[in-house]
This record gives C-alpha cells, sequence and structure tokens, in this order.
C-alpha cells in the first residue's frame, strides 16, 4: 500500500434518519437506529432488500446525507457536518460514471488532474492502476467503446488512482453487469482488497455478492442493523429469523415452537436446541434450522414427503409435519426412505427465537 495512503476508523454512534420533516412514530424512519463500528482496511458489506436504508446509511458516512440523530467519526473526528470532498471518500455507484468521449486514461487521471497534481505523477499512477484493473491494454481507447464492466472498472479506478481515500463505497456496483463478467470483477475487487487493504464498504441485496466479498457483513432490515458477523456467522448462527430467512438457498425453515414442561417442542415432537430456553411467557417463540441440518432418521419424528427436487450434487427435500412444511438438503448418496420416513434435527444448528430475535 503507498506510504501516502490514509484509511479511517469509521464509527456510527445512534444513526437515526427520517426523510420527513418532523417525525415521531419508528416508522417514520429510514433507520430507526443504527452503531457500527468499520475497523481500518477491513471489507465489509450492507445486505439487505431494497427500501432496508442501506443506501441512506452509505449517504451518510459519505456525507451526501446529515443524519437526523447521532454522528459519524473517522477515527476521533467527528465528521457529521463535514461535506463529502472533504471526508476523502470514493464511491461507486450501480451505473458507472464514465466521461465516453475521455481516452480511458484521461478518466483515470481525471480526479489527479482536478486536484493539481503534476502530469509525471499522474502518469505513473495511472499505469500502476491499470495494471491493477487490467485495463493497460485499453488506456488510449476511447471509454464509449467498452463493455459494462470495462466501465465499471473506469469508475473503481478513479477511486484506486487518489492516495488520499480513507475509504472506498461499492453502492449495488454490479446490479447491471453480466453474470460472469460479475463474477470476475467481484473476484477482482476482493484481489484488489487484499492487495492494497483500503477500507472498502460493498452495498448490495445480493448475499453472494455480500458473502463472498466482505470478512464482516452488516444485515439490515426495516432500517435496523439486525446483525453483525461473518459470513459463517451468519450462516450458522442467524441472530434473527430474518437472518435465516434472507441467507442460503433456500433459507433457513422458521416453525411454530411451544415450551412445556421445561422443554421446545414443535409439532408435538421434544426438541434439544442450542438456545436456553425463553423466560418470557408471552414472547411468540418459533424454532429455526437450516436445511442443511435437517437429516432422516428412524429415531426422528415422522413426516410426510411432499415433493423432491433433484439438482444434481444434492436433493431438496419439502416435507410436511401436521401443519408445517419444511426443507431439507440431502447429498446425492443418501437413500430416501420411500415409506414412513422419519427426520430430526441437528441441536448444535436447531435455535429459539422470540418476536424474531435469537435466545441466547
Amino acid at each position: 500500500m503507498p506510504e501516502e495512503q490514509n484509511m479511517a476508523k469509521i464509527t456510527l454512534q445512534n444513526i437515526k434518519h427520517s426523510y420527513l420533516r418532523q417525525p415521531v412514530e419508528s416508522q417514520d424512519y429510514a433507520l430507526k437506529e443504527v452503531d457500527a463500528v468499520w475497523s481500518n482496511g477491513g471489507a465489509y458489506a450492507l445486505l439487505g432488500p431494497s427500501g432496508c436504508g442501506k443506501t441512506t446509511l452509505l449517504n451518510i458516512i459519505s456525507g451526501l446525507l446529515t443524519p437526523s440523530e447521532g454522528r459519524v467519526f473517522f477515527d476521533d473526528n467527528d465528521v457529521t457536518d463535514i461535506p463529502t470532498i472533504e471526508r476523502r471518500i470514493a464511491q461507486i455507484f450501480q451505473f458507472p460514471v464514465v466521461y465516453d468521449t475521455m481516452t480511458v486514461f484521461d478518466n483515470l487521471a481525471f480526479p489527479l488532474r482536478n486536484r493539481g497534481v503534476a502530469e509525471d505523477k499522474v502518469k505513473l499512477r495511472v499505469n500502476e492502476v491499470a495494471v491493477m484493473l487490467d485495463l493497460e491494454d485499453s488506456l488510449k481507447r476511447r471509454a464509449s467503446g467498452l463493455t459494462a464492466d470495462g466501465k465499471q472498472k473506469i469508475s473503481l479506478g478513479r477511486g484506486l488512482v487518489r492516495e488520499d481515500v480513507n475509504v472506498i463505497m461499492f453502492d449495488e456496483p454490479l446490479t447491471v453487469i453480466d453474470p460472469h463478467l460479475k463474477w470476475l470483477l467481484r473476484s477482482k475487487l476482493k484481489e484488489l482488497h487484499q492487495q492494497l487493504g483500503i477500507t472498502m464498504i460493498y452495498v448490495t441485496h445480493d448475499q453472494t455478492e455480500a458473502l463472498t466479498f466482505a470478512d464482516r457483513v452488516l444485515v439490515m432490515y426495516d432500517g435496523t442493523v439486525v446483525q453483525v458477523g461473518t459470513p459463517v456467522d451468519l450462516f450458522e448462527r442467524p441472530g434473527h429469523t430474518f437472518v435465516g430467512h434472507f441467507i442460503g438457498s433456500p433459507g433457513m425453515n422458521i416453525l411454530p415452537c411451544e415450551i412445556r414442561d421445561g422443554a421446545a417442542s414443535f409439532a408435538g415432537n421434544v426438541l434439544q436446541t442450542a438456545s436456553p430456553l425463553p423466560t418470557a411467557d408471552n414472547e411468540r417463540v418459533e424454532v429455526g434450522v437450516r436445511p442443511e441440518f435437517v437429516r432422516f432418521d428412524d429415531s426422528g419424528f415422522a413426516v410426510e414427503i411432499v415433493k423432491i427436487d433433484d439438482l444434481g450434487r444434492y436433493k431438496i427435500v419439502v416435507v410436511r409435519c401436521n401443519d408445517s412444511t419444511l426443507k431439507m438438503i440431502v447429498d446425492e448418496d443418501i437413500r430416501i426412505p420411500s415409506e414412513s420416513p422419519r427426520i430430526s434435527f441437528d441441536p448444535e444448528y436447531t435455535r429459539l427465537y422470540t418476536d424474531g430475535w435469537v435466545v441466547e
């Protein structure tokens, strides 16, 4: 990483934001309350469905929005009221902003020339970035002739070419990219992060993009961060039923649960779980288990097989127990019972949830 490179720990403290002049209720806020810390040099993702508040949060970090409440810190400096240009942010958008009439070289050089950087240094830095992005053979071409992923590389390059950037932020950067090229560009982003160590924050609704790019993922739902964790944390230990449902294909089975005689039960069957029993009596209790951790077991409880989807290396088996339907993932070499099937849940990955939140 160049010695001149600056980075900052980013801290969001009690951030709330409403687009209404006088918000009153919780539902009036696009962001209900967000506390988060991004360390220097990390690769992070903001993951969630459209409308959950991801872009609002990104714009608050970059300074395009001032939060209704709360503060934003870069290291120990309060930047909440500091304009975007002074935060040294590079932001890459879904639709790349590229000057079609300029060459690739001039597009990459634009941020440096704009800041009065000497031309010899501009040439050196542009060539360095072009090599990083596999654009060295295109430097003399006009940008108008490039494919969508080539233009997105230029957009990324304009963020990398500056050596004073605190953080690079990506807002759905691969949405308009062809699926195969999307994989290649995502791999390039990961490679660049490992090579340069620049703090990167990646906003997406696509779980594959988030989980393959980021070291830590913030999952957002309805204006709230419902869980922060590594991809393994989110898959194996969902902190909220939304995380379990949103991440995974298929998502986690969320089933009704009763607490009787000091034990959790589903459809009258006593379960062993990784969660303690909830202490309150008036909360909605559910049990969550991913399809990967449901198995056929002669000593388990009876189910009816509804459907089998053969996907080659594994099968997705849909079963019914009383009024509940659940899915299980079965390896291709596992025999599926033809009569009287029974299943069980892996206790280590079976968790209880009250009003959506995991019981700790």
